[in-house]
């Protein structure tokens, strides 16, 4: 069972090719880690492993007969809760949503659907996907599996720890603020961002995006094929690509990188992080790169401005629920969006024009440098039942000061693990390309898990 989780995505296809695997024992494989690791860690919604049964019952057929779907067929695969599954209820991580089973199914899921991968749950996410933890009114507290006294980070909790525990090669997230990368940089996998539209998502909003959590690049870049076929009901979904997704190519000379260690704002990098970043770059200086230290391209102005921006926008959302529903949201969370009521209509739009403000920084930034280095989190952990790191709802975004720009500015990014702290908890490098060159930020990924050697022992059940 071991071997089998330990395959990649374009290994197991192979596998199941050749029939050396089936799909039906791969996911014995997945069931068994689920029923041994998932008390401790709570990563999943929706766990449906009779349905799961019979979809790689399905897929190993079309496999003997040659025929599978397409890239994914038989691949166990978890979305994030938010991302719609026909006939499952939504609850958006709080108590206070009705539970009423989705229309349709998401852009994603469709997809992954249509390509025969085996979704066997959904993960957990905090209230309206608003933290960076697994603190959640509705599901359970998820942990982190490398030390469940610890936080996952958020808001893709869920998938963070499946990921890291082993519950097959790929989960889904989103990010709006770093929820793919943040919870990446704190369970060690790896988290893709892709260029805004790249990968097709409803609701749309802006900042949103989707992306692929998992122990290796190869398997995110594996998995975009799927994922990055456009859908109409994404407006800002971009035309049919032909890139060549596993094409890692690259040869860093002469390539310019900043390196980010002072976001502008939020919390102050520890030191274990900042000496991990500095090692991952000196590796790409090595490789030829031209490395030079960057100044940030976020301010205290903006970061303040998203958040009064952010609580207006989430007060107008959940005003009109009842007062029994609102009083059923998460107390930070609910503390957090009232002031949202007093923030006038030119405050709020005043408050948007930052992330203006962060695309025009971002922009300049990129006249001088080819990619960005920073930390993906600015600490290295914080308690499990913590909403956020600095677990103040008065300061909620003081820990995505370096992921957030990137959202705003629409450019690929991805946390990859660059070592591990005293504690023994994984540190994550983010890494930030141009505008739609997603297969720069790839290749860079490919070229460092190549020279690291990715993470080389994943956390264990108890007993295991």
């Amino acid at each position: 069972m071991t071997d089998l989780l330990d395959l990649s995505i374009p290994d197991l296809v192979a596998a199941y090719r050749s029939k050396r695997v089936s799909p039906r024992e791969m996911w014995d494989a997945v069931e068994a880690r689920i029923a041994t690791f998932e008390p401790e860690i709570a990563a999943l919604y929706a766990y449906d492993p009779e349905g799961a049964r019979d979809m790689a019952k399905a897929s190993e057929a079309r496999w003997a007969q040659g025929a599978p779907l397409g890239p994914l067929d038989g691949v166990p695969t978890t979305l994030k809760e938010l991302i719609a599954t026909k006939g499952t209820p939504v609850p958006l991580g709080t108590a206070a949503v009705e539970l009423v089973p989705a229309a349709a199914d998401a852009p994603i899921a469709a997809r992954l659907r249509e390509d025969g991968a085996v979704i066997f749950a959904k993960t957990t996410c905090p209230d309206y996907g608003m933290l960076s933890s697994g603190l959640s009114s509705f599901h359970p507290l998820s942990r982190n599996p490398w030390d469940v006294t610890q936080n996952p980070g958020g808001s893709s909790a869920g998938a963070a720890a499946a990921g890291a525990a082993g519950y097959g090669p790929l989960h889904i997230g989103t990010d709006i603020g770093g929820s793919v990368r943040l919870p990446a940089g704190w369970t060690g996998l790896f988290g893709f961002k892709p260029s805004h539209g790249r990968i097709p998502v409803d609701p749309y909003y802006v900042g949103r995006c989707a992306g692929p959590m998992t122990r290796r690049v190869e398997d995110a870049a594996y998995a975009m094929a799927t994922l990055s076929r456009p859908d109409w009901r994404d407006g800002t979904s971009l035309p049919p690509n032909d890139l060549d997704w596993l094409d890692f190519d690259l040869d860093v000379k002469g390539l310019r990188i900043g390196v980010m260690l002072d976001a502008g704002c939020g919390l102050a990098c520890e030191p274990e992080i900042r000496d991990a970043v500095l090692s991952a770059a000196r590796r790409f200086e090595d490789a030829g790169a031209i490395v030079t230290e960057v100044g940030p391209v976020l301010s205290r102005a903006m970061l303040d401005g998203l958040d009064v921006f952010w609580r207006a926008k989430f007060w107008g959302d959940i005003e009109k629920l009842p007062a029994e529903r609102r009083e059923k949201i998460l107390p930070y969370i609910y503390h957090w969006a009232e002031k949202g009521a007093d923030v006038t209509g030119v405050q709020a739009v005043q408050g948007f024009g930052q992330t203006i403000e962060m695309r025009k920084t971002c922009g300049a930034l990129f006249q001088t440098v080819d990619v960005v280095l920073s930390p993906t989190n600015p600490v290295v952990s914080y308690p499990a039942d913590w909403a956020s790191p600095t677990n103040d709802p008065e300061r909620p975004f003081e820990h995505i000061a370096f992921t957030v720009p990137w959202n705003m500015s629409e450019q690929p990014a991805a946390s990859i693990n660059c070592g591990f702290s005293a504690s023994g908890l994984p540190i994550g490098l983010q890494i930030v390309g141009p505008r739609f060159d997603d297969l720069l930020v790839l290749r860079l990924s490919k070229l460092f898990e190549d020279w690291t050697g990715g993470v080389k022992q994943w956390p264990q059940p108890k007993g295991v």
